[in-house]
């Protein structure tokens, strides 16, 4: 592996949704350049669904867990992502050149919350799931540049 890749933490709340797809997105597409991790404020365990949608794009997250962000106290990562507005809030201070970068995404369970049937839930998932795999493989131009992204700290 190149030892000159990013270090990359996505966070949100629960580390369910959101940052196991990006995280995975990552490790599938941007390997060579990205080293991914994700994290939650308040995990929660993986979303099965998530697991689901990205098993059909064939990117299996079935096997990873919930972690929380104070697990990775005192690592130094080049960015931490964060992909919903509560994580923005509550995203801890990491160390040295870290920067902390917001690029906020709708979420698929309070999404999929009305959905009538299983597939229209899934369609929330899907969704979700393509707008972060654009984002991630535009990376890492798409951390900054014309995402609506913005500097936290």
């Amino acid at each position: 592996m190149n030892d000159d890749r990013l270090k990359i933490l996505f966070l949100c709340t629960g580390n369910s949704c959101r940052s196991q797809m990006a995280e995975g997105l990552a490790r599938a597409f941007k390997s060579e350049t990205i080293e991914a991790h994700s994290a939650g404020t308040e995990p929660r365990g993986v979303d099965p669904l998530a697991v689901r949608v990205m098993a059909e794009i064939g990117i299996d997250i079935s096997g990873k867990r919930s972690k929380h962000v104070d697990g990775f106290k005192g690592i130094e990562f080049d960015y931490v992502i964060t992909l919903c507005g509560h994580a923005a809030e509550q995203c801890p201070v990491f160390p040295g050149k870290t920067k902390v970068v917001h690029h906020g995404f709708e979420d698929p369970p309070v999404l999929a919350r009305s959905s009538k049937t299983e597939e229209e839930a899934l369609s929330h998932y899907r969704r979700v799931r393509d707008e972060i795999r654009a984002f991630v493989e535009k990376m890492p131009g798409s951390i900054e540049e014309n995402t609506g992204g913005f500097f936290l700290a």
